[in-house]
Order: C-alpha cells, then sequence, then structure tokens
C-alpha cells in the first residue's frame, strides 16, 4: 500500500463521513421536528417507545442524534429518565438501517437486475437527481430531498474510495497479523469503541469496516468483536452531551452507556460459551475464519441489537434504578426551570428548537395578557398585592423575552428551512410587542396607585367610557394573544378593525374629557391621569395589530407592514363591515 493509496483512503473516508452527516441533516430537516416532539410526547409504555426509538432512529440516521435529544428533553424536563430507557433500546435497533442500505455495495452478480442493484449503478443517478432538486426546486421539501440523495451518492462514492484504496492489503501479511490481534474478544471489542468514540458514529465506524470487508479478508472472527465495540463506542455522544445537564440527563447517557455494555457482555458471553463448548458442532469454528460480507456484518449488527434488546427491555426499571445509584443527586429533587427547554442541545434540531420557543413566547403572551387584566382591576379593587403582581409579571416577561430571543438567535446562526426561517423572524417581532404590553400594564397600575395614593376618583361618566375602552382592549388582547397561540389568521384578521375602534374611542373620551373639564365636572389632576391612561391602551391596541399584522404578512411571505394596512383601510369589504361591527358593540 503506496502513500496515494493512504490518500485515496483519506479522501474515501472524508467523503463516506461527510456524506453520511449531508444525507443526516436533509433527513432531520424533512422530517421538521415532528419525530422529535412525537418522541417527547408518546412514550406510555416500553414497546411503543421501543417502537418511536426505532422509527426515528431509522429515518434521521443516527442513534447518537436520538440519545443526545433524550438527554436534552430530561434536562428540560419535558421527559422523565424511565421514558427514555425503551427509546434508546429501540434506537440502537433503528441505527442499523444504514448498515444495510451500504450492504447494497456487496451485491454480486452480471444479470442486468443485479447490476441495477448495486451502487456504482444508481448512485450517479440518484447524485444527478439530488443536485437538480437542490438547485432548482422552490419548496423546502424538495431541496431536502435532493440533500439526502446527494448526501446518500457521497457516502457510497467515499465507501467504494476507501474500498478501493485498501484492496492491496488483503495479500499484506503484517496486515493480516494485525488483523488476527483483534479476533481477541477482549482486544477487538476495545478497538472498536475506542475508533467509534473518537468518530461519534456507529454506523460510520461499521460502514468503513464493511468497505475493509469489500476488498480485504476480514474473518468473522476479528470483525464480530470489533463490530461489538463500536456498539458500546457511539455512547461517547450523549456522554459528551450530558456533562453540562443536571442529573437526570447524565443518568440518561449512562443508561446509553449500561445498555450498550449489559449488552455486549452478556451476547458475547453466550456466543463464545456456544463457541468454546458446540462450536466444532455447530460450524462456527469454520465460520469464524471465513471472510466476512457486507451483508453478513449488516445482519450481525443487527441481529445483536435485537437480541440485546429483547434480554434487556423487561429490565428498563432495573436499568433506571442502577443509572439513579451510580449517579447520586441531591436528596432534594432538582428544579426544573421553564427556560430548560431552550437547551443548546436542540439547535442541531432548528425546526424543534424552533417550536420550543413557540412555545414559550405563547406562554409570554398569555403572561402579559394576565399583567393586563390584573393592572385593570386595581380601578375597580385596587390592593398592593394586585399592583405587586402586575409588576412581579412585567419582570418575569422581560426574563422571557431576554432568554427567547437569545435562543432564537442562536437558532438563526445555524441552517433552517425558510419554514423555519420565517417562524424565527415572527417569533422575534411579536417577543417586542408583547414586552411593551407588559410595560404598559404597569403603566396603568402605576397610574391606579396614584389614584388611590391621591384618594380621587372618575366621574361616572368618565368611569363609563372607561369601561367600555378597557373592554374593547381587553377583547383586542385576547383576539391577538389567541392569534398567536393557535396561529389563526382569521382571528389575527379582526384585531385591526377592533384597533381602528380603539382609536376611535381614545378620540371622543378626550373629547368628553374636555367637555366635562369646562363644565366643570373634572379637574386637571384627573385629565392627566386620564390622558395617561389612555395613552396606554392605544399602545397595548397598537402592539396587538403588529402582532396580528406580523403573523399575516410572514404567512403570506411578506413583511410589509404598513402596505398592508393601507390596503385594507377602505378597500376591504370585510374590514369595513367588522369596523362598523365592533364601533356598534363599543359605541359611547
Amino acid at each position: 500500500m503506496d502513500i496515494f493509496s493512504v490518500l485515496s483512503l483519506i479522501g474515501g473516508l472524508a467523503l463516506f463521513l461527510y456524506g453520511m452527516d449531508l444525507m443526516g441533516d436533509g433527513l432531520k430537516k424533512l422530517a421538521g421536528g415532528k419525530l422529535e416532539s412525537i418522541l417527547a410526547r408518546l412514550t406510555s409504555t416500553r414497546w411503543r417507545g421501543f417502537f418511536l426509538g426505532f422509527v426515528v432512529t431509522a429515518i434521521i440516521q443516527s442513534s447518537s442524534a436520538t440519545t443526545v435529544m433524550l438527554v436534552g428533553f430530561v434536562n428540560s424536563g419535558i421527559m422523565k429518565l424511565g421514558q427514555t430507557i425503551s427509546i434508546i433500546m429501540g434506537a440502537n435497533v433503528g441505527t442499523t438501517v444504514t448498515s444495510w442500505l451500504l450492504s447494497l455495495t456487496g451485491i454480486k452478480g452480471s444479470t442486468v437486475f443485479l447490476k441495477l442493484l448495486k451502487p456504482e449503478s444508481f448512485t450517479p443517478i440518484l447524485a444527478a437527481i439530488g443536485v437538480i432538486m437542490t438547485m432548482f426546486a422552490k419548496s423546502d421539501k424538495k431541496r431536502d430531498i435532493g440533500t439526502i440523495l446527494i448526501g446518500f451518492a457521497v457516502l457510497m462514492f467515499g465507501m467504494e474510495t476507501m474500498s478501493g484504496a485498501v484492496e492491496g492489503l488483503k495479500d499484506n501479511e503484517a496486515f493480516t497479523n494485525i488483523l488476527t490481534m483483534f479476533s481477541n474478544p477482549i482486544m477487538g471489542i476495545l478497538v472498536g469503541t475506542i475508533f467509534t468514540a473518537i468518530i461519534q458514529s456507529s454506523s460510520a465506524s461499521i460502514g468503513i469496516l464493511q468497505a475493509l470487508s469489500l476488498s480485504c479478508i476480514v474473518p468473522y472472527s476479528t470483525a464480530i468483536p470489533v463490530l461489538l465495540g463500536m456498539n458500546i463506542g457511539t455512547t461517547i455522544t450523549p456522554i459528551i452531551s450530558s456533562i453540562s445537564g443536571n442529573t437526570d440527563s447524565r443518568r440518561v447517557a449512562l443508561s446509553c452507556l449500561y445498555i450498550k455494555m449489559i449488552g455486549v457482555v452478556v451476547v458475547t458471553s453466550l456466543f463464545y460459551l456456544f463457541y468454546y463448548t458446540m462450536g466444532a458442532k455447530l460450524g462456527l469454528v469454520d465460520f469464524m475464519n471465513s471472510r466476512s460480507t457486507v451483508l453478513n456484518i449488516a445482519i450481525i449488527h443487527t441481529l445483536f441489537n435485537i437480541l440485546s434488546t429483547i434480554i434487556l427491555l423487561p429490565f428498563c426499571t432495573q436499568i433506571e434504578k442502577l443509572a439513579v445509584k451510580t449517579v447520586k443527586g441531591s436528596k432534594e429533587a432538582e428544579e426544573i426551570n421553564v427556560f430548560d427547554s431552550l437547551d443548546e442541545r436542540f439547535l442541531s434540531v432548528p425546526s424543534f428548537a424552533v417550536e420550543k420557543c413557540r412555545e414559550l413566547v405563547c406562554d409570554m403572551a398569555k403572561i402579559a395578557q394576565q399583567s393586563f387584566a390584573v393592572a385593570t382591576e386595581l380601578f375597580d379593587n385596587y390592593t398592593a398585592e394586585g399592583f405587586a403582581k402586575t409588576i412581579e409579571l412585567e419582570k418575569l416577561v422581560d426574563k422571557y423575552e431576554d432568554k427567547t430571543s437569545t435562543y432564537l438567535v442562536k437558532i438563526a446562526s445555524h441552517q433552517m428551512s425558510a419554514k423555519d426561517s420565517k417562524a424565527v423572524t415572527e417569533l422575534l417581532h411579536c417577543i417586542g410587542d408583547i414586552e411593551r404590553i407588559s410595560d404598559h400594564a404597569v403603566n396603568i397600575a402605576e397610574a391606579a396607585a396614584e389614584m388611590h395614593e391621591k384618594d380621587i376618583t372618575f366621574s361616572s361618566s368618565a368611569q363609563k367610557d372607561l369601561t367600555i375602552i378597557t373592554n374593547a382592549v381587553t377583547e383586542v388582547l385576547d383576539l391577538a394573544v389567541n392569534s398567536l397561540v393557535t396561529e389563526d389568521l382569521n382571528l389575527a384578521g379582526k384585531v385591526e378593525p377592533l384597533e381602528q375602534v380603539v382609536d376611535r374611542l381614545k378620540r371622543k373620551i378626550k373629547a368628553g374629557h374636555i367637555t366635562r373639564l369646562r363644565e366643570g365636572n373634572c379637574t386637571m389632576e384627573l385629565g392627566f391621569v386620564l390622558s395617561d391612561l389612555l395613552t396606554n391602551y392605544e399602545r397595548v391596541a397598537d402592539h396587538c395589530s403588529n402582532i396580528a399584522v406580523c403573523l399575516i404578512e410572514i404567512a403570506n411571505d411578506s413583511f410589509e407592514t404598513h402596505e398592508y394596512l393601507k390596503n385594507i383601510k377602505g378597500n376591504d369589504t370585510s374590514f369595513d363591515k367588522l369596523y362598523e361591527e365592533y364601533k356598534e358593540k363599543y359605541a359611547i
């Protein structure tokens, strides 16, 4: 094997790993975060958890990615430790799908049908289709499919390149002696573990083993122990991911390690027990000395994970207890912070990360809505507790703004689909308006506090007017928040007509105040309080309008706010109809 073969091997390995990464990214984007959401919700039984773990991992082609997501779920309080055990077992079986895809390279035969099944026959076509879809397709879904096809083609090309580079080693005596060293079960398992821990992907390391078996004589006595070690090595990724997490997230990573290690120990012990006692009768000796094939490596990999799952699935509770005993936590349960759901582990799946942000932004909107309700209630029934509650809610909204906006900026730095990019833009715009609504709620509470301290009250006429505009602003706020939470554009379309009515009410109430002032039925001091109050009401309605228009415009692939408002006023019969209905409902 000369220097050029070594360079070909390195290049092939680079292409193989890049193709696997590219294909995985495309699959994650195509899944759109939905699979991860399903994982977080539908794990009521062990078998359901196993099935979900299998399906998700088979689709995204990475058990490491699945287990890292589980670490994040537990760290943020979305899932419990016990729910993850069966999912991890399902992920272990799901990851074997990759080795089956790679086994296509081992197909032999000269018939047209068999030739078409060989990767070198169809991967160029897939690559060409993938490039065309990536360059010319308009929808994200089609571009993601194109990325998957390109990734698969690059992966297969890399595997063939590696196989060709090491072909000269099949007659190399020194290389054969090295392989013989690995036929020692302990040595083989250790090497497989270390190698996979370095590249952090069992699918990739097993693919490399399959590529080696294509061109070199790799006996099963070497392939099987190395293969078993590779299953242990893949647990390094969730272990590293859990270092910064809480106690339970570290227990998830350790459970993953225990499942693999116990599975390897039990299966290896049973296999070599049969091998050394009944190997000759069962034909195991001849089998172990024969040359491994790409297909059989995939079969052995799958059988190992299925067998270890059958053995360990009934003991999920015991594995959980073992992890709990190994990683000691504080006597008091660790507090789960609501912002723990913004886990940086989720950034690798932007769609899911965006969904977590949306949930928090919706919660933030509901808190601002509650803040406004508490503040306006103070005019009828002022209490120090109510005033303090408004201040407390405003501070909480500020915290939501800081955490979610920072996390959204982090998401924006990752590659996203156009849908996710629109969602990030929408949420960033809405966050600012929601925070300002809570600020105005504090201003309203302060106006109520001032009137309470000075022991002054509005006239009955002014109180009646304020009740009407308070109800109108409360409804416009309800419409805006509900449209954001439910993503209902019909509700969003009702906000602007009512906001216009609020503006009209403000003008009429101010005019009424001037009349009362002239007649001596009101004072300048109350006039200043009323003016501030009306300004805050108007601003709350304005921010509700901003939220609604943002939802509508981004849904229509636009963000021409002023153009939208200009077009609907006077040119939209439905707008005019709603405006008249609200004007009648909140008439002064």
